[in-house]
């Protein structure tokens, strides 16, 4: 009755529209109220689940994003993804695409992305005759290439949530292979698309436009190399690089950029603590939720559960990827991966399912949950931003949403995908 409770609460309160860390702390409570436990626990437990040091690393990574993007690095990537590939079919289509390649590996943040890469993008491509829902399909899927690339601080959040045991430096090692495929299938689907409706190609600037670019957007594209080759060689920690990421940010667009003037600086600092506060009051709540979960035994019952009429790794793993694409349907990825990490997780390792594989599962799963109805946080944003309606959207985001889909599949049923940069980089 306690595990019908805890779900009942949480899902009534979802469906009348209460912010998920509200929802997850009352389900708690009614939950704890019910079981004679001492509401103290409650308090208990939302402090420790922000009592691990490697959450520190969450807000420093989102600080160093904001100020990246505000300080020019986003215009310099894209300037550089247009010269490298915009004379492709529906150039500027994929440069929304490899631009958001390049600034997954400043911010880590899908929703930055779409914000950064898609608020440039999507005008432009309306401007210059594309159509408003090719514009914006094509930057809402883009924007889940930022999902596994380090700094991703998703992948930080998952560390954090099975425990805080599994190597940060091996789950962005992991996640690079699958940024890279996802890049590559999302570019040939908006080829295909963009073929089929007549669009354009972008004029080449020429080689030397195309070195100047790089030697411009390099500064942006070191933060990405100075992290994961920190972290991989053991010079520094996972917070540790956050920091650094935060001091070379500000000096690469205070001294180097100049564009990052006291006004934008402030307005960074003032947007970066807003969203680490939602993330940390998410993380907070879902602890004590992530408790009862335990103190109920819902992860072994999960186990028992599916061993009822799942006898192999890769079906059990195809139920939990379907299972998990529902949840996404009206639940965050932050949120997702707080809570289904401790149910799914024991799951996983029964079947003998590497943890670091199970991440990025987890990670694209719910990645593709942001660009789907009714809770889509990056589907909102991306037709906001292109004015055009979430029904129109819908009608034809369908390859680039199959095509998301697919690289989840082949990464979940390839774990080599994932696996074999982190044992490289180990031996």
């Amino acid at each position: 009755m306690g595990i019908a409770i805890l779900f009942a609460v949480f899902g009534a309160l979802l469906l009348i529209g209460v912010p998920v860390a509200y929802a997850l702390a009352a389900a708690a409570l009614a939950t704890l109220l019910y079981l004679d436990l001492p509401s103290v626990v409650l308090v208990q437990q939302i402090s420790a689940g922000t009592g691990s040091a490697s959450l520190i690393a969450i807000p420093l990574f989102i600080f160093a994003g904001e100020i990246m993007m505000r300080g020019g690095i986003s215009e310099r990537l894209i300037a550089l993804a247009a010269s490298l590939v915009g004379r492709l079919r529906g150039g500027l289509g994929q440069v929304s695409i490899l631009s958001s390649l390049f600034f997954g590996g400043v911010s880590g943040s899908a929703i930055a992305d779409v914000s950064a890469v898609g608020g440039t993008m999507i005008p432009q491509m309306v401007q210059r005759g594309y159509d408003r829902d090719f514009a914006v399909n094509v930057s809402i899927t883009a924007a889940l290439v930022a999902l596994p690339v380090p700094p991703s601080h998703n992948l930080i959040l998952f560390s954090a949530a099975a425990g805080g045991g599994l190597s940060i430096a091996d789950l962005f090692a992991a996640g690079v292979v699958p940024a890279l495929l996802m890049t590559v299938v999302l570019m040939v689907t908006g080829y295909a698309v963009a073929r089929r409706r007549g669009y354009g190609v972008e004029p080449f600037p020429g080689l030397r436009a195309v070195l100047l670019r790089l030697i411009a957007a390099l500064p942006g594209l070191g933060l990405v190399a100075l992290i994961f080759v920190g972290i991989r060689a053991g010079i520094f920690t996972a917070v540790e690089s956050a920091a650094i990421a935060v001091v070379y940010a500000l000096l690469v667009t205070t001294v180097l950029y100049r564009q990052l003037d006291w006004k934008e600086f402030m307005a960074t600092v003032v947007h970066a603590a807003r969203s680490t506060g939602v993330i940390l009051f998410v993380i907070a709540t879902a602890a004590v939720f992530g408790w009862l979960l335990a103190y109920l035994q819902v992860p072994a019952a999960a186990v028992a559960f599916l061993q009822s009429f799942a006898h192999g790794k890769f079906m059990v793993l195809l139920m939990i990827v379907v299972m998990l694409l529902l949840l996404g349907t009206f639940m965050d990825l932050a949120p997702m991966i707080l809570i289904c990490t401790p149910i799914f997780l024991p799951v996983a390792k029964a079947y003998g399912i590497d943890p670091i594989h199970f991440g990025l599962v987890l990670v694209l799963t719910g990645g593709l949950g942001l660009v789907t109805p009714p809770v889509g946080s990056v589907l909102f944003i991306g037709t906001a931003i292109g004015k055009i309606t979430v029904g129109q959207s819908m009608k034809t985001i369908w390859p680039f949403w199959l095509a998301g889909l697919g690289v989840l599949l082949v990464v979940a049923f390839f774990p080599q995908l994932s696996l074999w940069l982190p044992a490289l980089l180990r031996s």
